[in-house]
């Protein structure tokens, strides 16, 4: 049997073995309830703040800002009603590509009279149009969120955090971006950054599933998403992720201290990917600024439409090839990806998005490519 390739890492990844060696002593042995006061019970709490030390360090925040959650849509639920709920925000402006946990959230509290939504433009390549963003902050007087991703899930844009932080400090807005795409990925320095909520997920950086982290600004106060115990300093209730937590600051400390050489890797595995495509696929093309602002651990390749090319991932998992897709066109229940309508809806082509991660190899990237010349 072919060995699996797996090229779907923007939707999760492998758990590095240093992370369950950091955490398999907390499911096992250190399994005391952090909030209880006997000594098994303060050893975990110990673990749980030095974890939130660790993870506030490289972040370049402060530890009592970093609250652990559940994963990155918990994470953007809690920001965004509580901008809305605590910080008086009656207007949100967010762009039609953000990821569901972001637009279902936005639209439910629209639906509900609670805050008016307004998207921003796109540009052809699929960036945000700053300056249809600024004409939006400019022309509301009510209290604005704005709530916009660092990085696309499926196309891999980049926002500029600074520029677009900068602009809601000039309007007096509040800014949350879903950073789950980039947190693990990028250098990221809180301290130094116009933002007032992020978002990351552990699973995305070879950390474990189900544990997530949402960062507050020290300048904001909100009242707690969820009700209960007095958990995360009475800021999200239910008994901690204890080896989650452990396991997400192991992971982020991995990804941090190996950055440099990871990036420059899955970058050139991406370029390699393109290059390939382009040499050996009449008609491919790619969404998304490939070549410009965009996440180096994605590639959405666009395809032209045919009987064969619309069975693709169907094709391609068959050969034990893992990816992930959509198309403009809809079929039945199926709608394709929100993220391909909104920049290129035709129908004539099919999407296919490629993520990558440090264990990826161009030996793979030619199986596939080969693959795909015989499945189109």
């Amino acid at each position: 049997m072919q060995k699996r390739i797996y090229f779907d890492n923007a939707a999760t990844t492998a758990l590095a073995p240093e992370v369950l060696d950091a955490m398999l002593p907390y499911m096992t042995e250190k399994f005391g309830n952090p909030s209880s006061i006997y000594s098994y019970g303060r050893e975990s709490r110990l673990a749980i703040e030095s974890a939130r030390k660790s993870v506030a360090r490289i972040l370049n925040a402060h530890p009592a800002e970093i609250f652990f959650t559940s994963g990155g849509t918990e994470s953007s639920n809690t920001a965004i009603a509580a901008s809305v709920r605590d910080l008086g925000c009656r207007r949100i402006i967010t762009s039609p590509i953000e990821h569901h946990a972001v637009l279902h959230t936005v639209e439910y509290l629209q639906s509900r009279g609670e805050a008016q939504l307004f998207f921003v433009k796109l540009l052809p390549d699929g960036h945000i149009d700053l300056d249809n963003l600024e004409q939006l902050l400019a022309a509301g007087e009510e209290k604005t969120l704005v709530t916009l991703m660092h990085a696309n899930n499926e196309i891999g844009n980049l926002l500029n955090l600074q520029e677009v932080g900068e602009m809601c400090k000039l309007y007096g807005a509040v800014f949350h971006s879903d950073t789950v795409q980039t947190v693990g990925h990028y250098p990221i320095d809180l301290r130094h950054t116009p933002v007032h909520f992020i978002t990351a997920a552990a699973h995305k950086f070879h950390g474990p599933k189900g544990i997530g982290l949402l960062y507050i600004n020290e300048n904001i106060s909100i009242h707690p998403y969820m009700h209960g115990g007095s958990q995360e300093r009475n800021m999200r209730a239910g008994t901690e992720n204890l080896y989650g937590i452990v396991g997400f600051a192991k992971a982020l400390e991995l990804a941090a201290a190996s950055y440099a050489t990871d990036s420059e890797l899955i970058k050139s595995i991406r370029q390699y990917m393109a290059e390939q495509l382009k040499k050996h696929i009449r008609g491919v093309g790619f969404n998304g600024d490939f070549n410009g602002q965009s996440l180096y651990t994605v590639l959405n390749v666009s395809l032209p439409k045919t009987e064969k090319s619309e069975m693709l991932l169907f094709n391609l998992d068959i050969n034990n090839i893992c990816a992930s897709g959509g198309s403009a066109c809809t079929s039945g229940a199926d709608q394709g990806s929100h993220v391909i309508r909104s920049i290129n809806n035709n129908s004539n082509r099919v999407a296919v998005r490629f993520s990558f991660c440090r264990h990826n190899t161009k030996e793979e990237v030619d199986t596939v490519v080969e693959k795909l010349a015989e499945l189109i």
